[in-house]
C-alpha cells in the first residue's frame, strides 16, 4: 500500500483509509475486524463523477446538457477505470481471499474499476474535494484529452443502455413504437423500451431513430437513480 501510494504521490494523511480501500469483501469475510472497500467504492464513485461532471461542464460551457452526460460516460465507466488501474499495477495491490484470488481476481475488469473509485473515495476523505479534484484529473488526462479532441467517440443512449443492461443483467433492451401521428410531413412517433419485458423508459421524437433515443435516456437516467 505503502509503494502504490508512493507512486501515485497523493498526499496521504491516514494510512487506515488507503487500507480499507485496497480490501476486497473476499478478504475481509476471511479476516476479523476488517471492512472492505464497497463503502469507500460507493463514496468515490460519486466523487468522481463530480469532479468529471465539473471539469467538462467549466470547459464546455456551451454544450448542451445531454452531449455533457455522453461526455462523462465516456470518462466514468468500468473500461476507463481497468484502464487506468492496470496502468498503476493496482491488482497486485488489492488484498483478496483465497478464493477470489485462485480465480484471477487481480485481473478482473470490475473489481479493479470498483478498488480505484475506492482509492479515489480514501483521498476524498482524507484530503477534501478541492485536492482529491487536482489528483483525479491528473490521473484521467490522457482520457480527458482524448474525449476533447474526438479521439473517443461518443456513446449515444440507446448503446450506453445496452451496456448497462448486458453488464448488469446480461440482457438486451427491447424497443417499440406504440403511436405516430402528424401529417406525413412532420410526424411524430412515440416509443418505449422493456428490459427483462418491464417498460423503463417513454420517449418521442420527428422519426423513429430519434424517438428510441429519448425513450433510452429516460430509461438510462431512471437506471441512475435507482
Amino acid at each position: 500500500m505503502v509503494e502504490l501510494l508512493g507512486k501515485l504521490r497523493w498526499p496521504v494523511k491516514k494510512l487506515a483509509l488507503y487500507e480499507e480501500a485496497l480490501t476486497h469483501s473476499s478478504y475481509a469475510y476471511e479476516s476479523a475486524n476488517l471492512r472492505s472497500n464497497e463503502r469507500l467504492e460507493f463514496l468515490g464513485d460519486a466523487v468522481l463523477e463530480l469532479v468529471i461532471s465539473e471539469y467538462f461542464f467549466k470547459v464546455f460551457p456551451g454544450y448542451p446538457e445531454g452531449k455533457l452526460t455522453l461526455m462523462r460516460h465516456n470518462i466514468v465507466n468500468e473500461k476507463t477505470l481497468f484502464q487506468i488501474a492496470q496502468g498503476m499495477e493496482l491488482g497486485s495491490y488489492i488484498k483478496f481471499g483465497k478464493g477470489e484470488f485462485l480465480s484471477g481476481g487481480s485481473g478482473k475488469p470490475s473489481l479493479l474499476a470498483d478498488a480505484l473509485e475506492a482509492l479515489i473515495g480514501a483521498l476524498f476523505m482524507d484530503v477534501g474535494y478541492d485536492e482529491t479534484k487536482v489528483w483525479v484529473l491528473e490521473l484521467f488526462k490522457p482520457f480527458l484529452d482524448a474525449v476533447e479532441q474526438g479521439e473517443i467517440p461518443l456513446l449515444d443512449y440507446k448503446t450506453m443502455l445496452q451496456e448497462r443492461c448486458q453488464s448488469g443483467q446480461g440482457i438486451l433492451p427491447e424497443y417499440q413504437i406504440t403511436a405516430e401521428y402528424g401529417p406525413p410531413h412532420n410526424k411524430t412517433f412515440e416509443a418505449l423500451v422493456k428490459v427483462d419485458n418491464k417498460k423503463i423508459g417513454y420517449g418521442r421524437g420527428k422519426s423513429k431513430k430519434e424517438a428510441e433515443q429519448s425513450a433510452a435516456k429516460c430509461a438510462y437516467e431512471f437506471l441512475e437513480r435507482k
